[in-house]
């Protein structure tokens, strides 16, 4: 055994290592592809200062299946791949083995998905081995329900579990985020019941600090190097699966166009589409790294609940650097380029919206005119509800 001065280094050697991983991340923030505006930077490193949050959950803090909780991925301070602005994401580590319960009350979101997925390329795992929408959930008269993951039948709520799962991830998206209520739910794992987690060690914490300082840079790169590929096809919708062959735990239900963005100061961008019948529907914006703006105190998303079509079923999204004031106005928040999704959850069809760049000053010029306006207040009322929602949503 050691002394204590040899443990002593030995620990400050996991943390040096950790500390310095990190700090390599930071590299990538400045590589040639990256635009160069102080915003898109800036909001780089934030973003890996973010994430790491998110690295210590799952490869420290929550990684054992045999003692899982039930935890929410993003949220206004930590995103990353394209998150939903209307999406409430909740999972736990699982494995192909053991019996998991999970039990709660459903909540009232208006698109809900479970998914069990496997391990795989990405930073988020691989393939989808199991998936149950909302409609499929059996609940009570009240809304409660519970879930059965395992690789042996049962009945009611049950998915199958591969021998390589090893996540269960939950999908709410919010139309209405005033007025839908989120899931409570917990899980426990069945097969480890009344045994304690075992101790704390050194070498649980060289382990789970290596793991989370590498995904961190990981996971930003595979994102930034992603949304690359469509910075070459600028104002074009490309589905993910059209440029990305590797499998992931995409959200199920639905195809999600993207499409990547350029909007100087003195330029704006109409998006036309007319939204298809389907039971749920949004447009998310986004900056480079493939982050959602904040959608907290700016106007970064619209969906089926919130958006205001034209008489004939038309939807018209504007982006610009100030207020146009009209509906359906996305505000790039200080950055010149990014992304933006389209999300048609369960329809038949899959319409691709058509892009309109045109000068600022013109733009009033190429607005429908059954466009409808919005006023100073209204503005001021959509943001209260905004925030109102997110609250609701995060419990805030």
């Amino acid at each position: 055994m050691g002394t204590d001065s040899e443990n002593d280094r030995r620990l400050e050697s996991i943390w040096a290592n950790f500390c310095d991983e990190l700090k390599s991340a930071g590299d990538l923030i400045l590589r040639e592809t990256t635009p160069e505006s102080e915003v898109t930077r800036a909001t780089g490193l934030r973003l890996l200062a973010r994430n790491i949050a998110l690295g210590l959950q799952f490869e420290l803090e929550n990684k054992d299946p045999r003692y899982p909780e039930l935890l929410h991925y993003f949220d206004p301070l930590r995103k990353q791949g394209g998150d939903n602005t209307d999406a409430l994401y909740v999972g736990a580590p699982v494995n192909g083995s053991d019996t998991f319960r999970i039990t709660g009350h459903r909540g009232s979101a208006t698109y809900f998905a479970v998914t069990v997925l496997e391990d795989g390329e990405t930073p988020w795992g691989g393939g989808v081995v199991g998936t149950l929408f909302g409609p499929e959930l059996e609940t009570d008269d009240a809304g409660n329900f519970e879930l059965l993951l395992s690789p042996d039948e049962h009945p009611g709520n049950w998915i199958r579990t591969s021998p390589d799962a090893y996540r269960v991830t939950f999908r709410q998206f919010f139309a209405d985020w005033e007025n839908e209520r989120p899931m409570e739910a917990s899980i426990e794992n069945l097969s480890t019941q009344g045994e304690p987690p075992p101790v704390f060690t050194r070498q649980a914490l060289s382990e789970g600090l290596a793991g989370a300082a590498r995904w961190v840079g990981v996971s930003t790169r595979y994102w930034a190097d992603k949304l690359d590929a469509w910075q070459a096809r600028p104002n074009e919708f490309i589905a993910f699966a059209e440029m990305e062959s590797a499998q992931i735990d995409a959200t199920p239900g639905g195809t999600p166009l993207i499409s990547y963005w350029r909007v100087p100061a003195d330029e704006a961008l109409l998006i036309r589409v007319r939204p298809p019948d389907c039971n749920y529907w949004n447009c998310e914006f986004g900056n480079y790294w493939w982050e959602t703006m904040d959608y907290r105190w700016r106007l970064s998303s619209t969906n089926c609940h919130q958006a205001q079509l034209e008489p004939d079923g038309m939807l018209t999204v504007v982006i610009a650097h100030d207020d146009p004031g009209v509906a359906n106005w996305l505000d790039p928040s200080g950055h010149e380029e990014g992304y933006v999704t389209f999300r048609w959850m369960g329809a038949e069809e899959n319409p691709r919206p058509v892009c309109l760049q045109v000068p600022r000053a013109e733009l009033s010029d190429h607005l429908p005119a059954e466009l409808p306006r919005v006023d100073p207040e209204a503005r001021v009322r959509e943001i209260a509800a905004r925030r109102a929602g997110v609250r609701r949503r995060f419990k805030g």
